[in-house]
């Protein structure tokens, strides 16, 4: 079984499946993470972090039979790993990409992100790794707030409060097609990261227009 915390990843890396080794995705990410390649990651194709994984379906993948859902269906059994499925949907895999959405998002309830390429899949997985580094700075920053004394000073609270917001400030803006008004607009709207990735696209639609809100409820 594949456990959240069984595999380490230093902060900023990103574990890659041996197998991915000297492949596009793989060439690309150099440079942008620290990535290291490992045998014996089993299911899972790259660890971003201790709990959180991506498995990459590639178009050779969907057109080569179902080797790649039984696969899904074996991670989603057998492992405690937050499971981001990353598919690349082109002109040959297109054909069959409603199918993984339905058993990806309805049967196994991962998350689904579709890329044109490999290229695309790179940059996402860099986005999720800064995602990730922040998630980590903001529960590090809540632990040490909750066990500071309530009477600290007021000036550094705000200070640390103002780092936060800009930090959640950045992270939308990593969104394609989100630049900082739009992700000002965003925030006043919605006023968290977690109801931002909850909300409708009939509620994107009203803030930033009907192209933008189906780039952000894609992503």
């Amino acid at each position: 079984p594949v456990t959240a915390g069984s595999i380490v990843v230093p902060y900023g890396h990103v574990i890659g499946n041996e197998k991915w080794r000297g492949s596009e995705v793989a060439q690309r990410l150099q440079g942008k993470v620290r990535l290291i390649f490992e045998d014996g990651l089993g299911l899972v194709d790259f660890h971003l972090s201790n709990r959180t994984c991506i498995l990459l379906i590639s178009e050779a993948d969907l057109v080569a039979g179902d080797e790649f859902k039984r696969r899904l269906v074996r991670f989603r059994n057998a492992s405690s790993l937050r499971g981001i499925v990353i598919v690349e949907k082109t002109q040959i895999s297109d054909q069959y990409y409603l199918g993984v959405q339905k058993l990806v998002v309805l049967e196994l309830g991962m998350v689904l992100l579709p890329v044109a390429n490999q290229g695309e899949a790179s940059q996402l997985i860099v986005q999720l790794v800064s995602f990730c580094i922040i998630l980590k700075y903001g529960m590090y920053r809540k632990v040490r707030e909750q066990s500071r004394d309530r009477g600290a000073n007021p000036f550094l609270r705000k200070q640390r409060a103002q780092l936060a917001e800009a930090a959640v400030l950045q992270t939308v803006q990593q969104i394609p097609g989100v630049g900082k008004t739009k992700a000002l607009l965003l925030l006043q709207q919605f006023g968290s990261l977690h109801r931002l990735c909850n909300v409708s696209i009939n509620e994107l639609e009203e803030v930033v227009g009907q192209t933008v809100a189906q780039q952000i409820y894609t992503f």
